[in-house]
């Protein structure tokens, strides 16, 4: 029993110190390096995001019909993670503590990783297959679906307080995705002739996967950086998109050498319209993009919650069908117009939660400090209850 109480003491002496990684919303809201991070992970997510789907658009429309490849350049930049490491700093601080932390098993995280990874692979197998097969204004309408998801998602497995504004952002940016397919779009009206009826149920079928997939890989990986992992670094970002990027690059591999994918990749190159440089820089181009927003979605993860993540992917959607007029000449019409303005109004209803959760009283933030580390302490007695048993 003195052994207890003496590790719950510790425990208080360093839930500040756990705490610091990621505090509440409102706490962190007072700190400019917070926000500055906050800002260039949002700004890594929606570039990467926006220009991986131009890009995948592309190659599609370019004569690419490697599904396997499309697939690949979403997981193999993982790579670019390792001089990250060189130049992470250990919080000598924090070395002389980490004995008394509370820390995860070299085989649960091995697990973790694994099994996101695995997951992580299906879901960017499916969103291959629905980009390929689907058009991409009917392709945004099913991926604003994973807002619906992850919120469900979220309030299950991360807690995750759903409120009014919260709810009004997730209606409005479904909404201005939605309105996307009610327009007409001259890519599809030529496309969609001549796809099959049974293409485009496999299509809707792996979109709506993908949805559903990438929304709980964001809700698992929240609850593992918070849960299991209990680590909130940059270091934590690295690991968690680097591990499982490399499980999920072993299961594609496998896949495209075990279907024979790979034979077709020659003809796929030599058929290129644009010709085998091209072919080259938009698979480089979508593996530097889709990296950049591996990395700020898991910072967003990390820093505020995978709801906030899921909704900032949202709100780049609507931006994906107004650069392809520029890119690709598509007609403009009103109604993308509105949908962008939607899903802009939606990110604001967002901010504001977060606005007025900054504006609450000191005493209300002190209360709710006090109970997240008082459930932080019945977890780590339970835990030395367990071991000493």
């Amino acid at each position: 029993m003195m052994a207890v109480e003496s590790e719950t003491q510790e425990l208080c002496l360093h839930v500040n110190d756990d705490d610091a990684g990621k505090l509440s919303t409102e706490e962190r809201s007072h700190n400019y390096s917070w926000m500055l991070k906050v800002s260039l992970y949002v700004t890594l997510l929606l570039a990467g995001e926006t220009i991986a789907t131009l890009l995948g658009r592309l190659y599609y429309e370019k004569g690419g019909k490697s599904i396997w490849l499309e697939t690949l350049v979403q997981l193999v930049g993982f790579p670019l993670n390792l001089p990250c490491y060189y130049y992470i700093k250990p919080d000598s601080s924090k070395t002389s503590n980490i004995t008394e932390k509370p820390t995860s098993s070299f085989l649960t995280q091995s697990l973790v990783y694994i099994g996101l990874g695995l997951l992580v692979a299906g879901q960017s197998g499916l969103y291959s297959l629905g980009l390929l097969y689907l058009p991409v204004s009917t392709f945004s309408l099913i991926s604003a679906s994973q807002l619906a998801f992850n919120a469900v998602f979220s309030y299950f497995l991360n807690s995750q307080k759903i409120t009014p504004f919260i709810l009004n952002s997730i209606f409005l940016l479904t909404i201005s995705s939605t309105l996307l397919v009610i327009q007409p779009d001259p890519e599809t009206s030529s496309s969609s002739k001549s796809l099959a009826k049974y293409s485009y149920v496999i299509g809707y079928i792996c979109a709506i996967g993908s949805s559903a997939g990438y929304s709980l890989v964001n809700s698992l990986t929240d609850y593992a950086f918070e849960k299991i992992l209990k680590e909130h670094t940059f270091k934590a970002i690295l690991d968690m998109d680097t591990y499982p990027s490399l499980v999920a690059t072993c299961a594609v591999v496998v896949g495209l050498f075990g279907s024979g994918g790979w034979k077709i990749l020659k003809t796929d190159m030599e058929e290129f319209e644009l010709g085998k440089s091209s072919y080259f820089l938009i698979a480089f181009g979508s593996m530097m993009s889709w990296q950049a927003f591996s990395i700020g979605s898991l910072g967003l993860i990390l820093e505020v919650s995978s709801l906030f993540s899921n909704v900032i992917g949202t709100l780049g959607l609507p931006v994906v069908p107004v650069l392809a007029v520029v890119f690709f000449r598509d007609e403009m019409s009103g109604i993308k117009l509105i949908a962008m303005l939607l899903a802009i109004w939606g990110f604001v209803s967002y901010v504001y939660q977060h606005y007025v959760d900054y504006q609450k009283p000191e005493e209300v933030l002190y209360q709710e400090k006090e109970e997240e580390e008082k459930e932080l302490l019945e977890v780590q007695q339970d835990h030395n209850i367990r071991i000493q048993a």
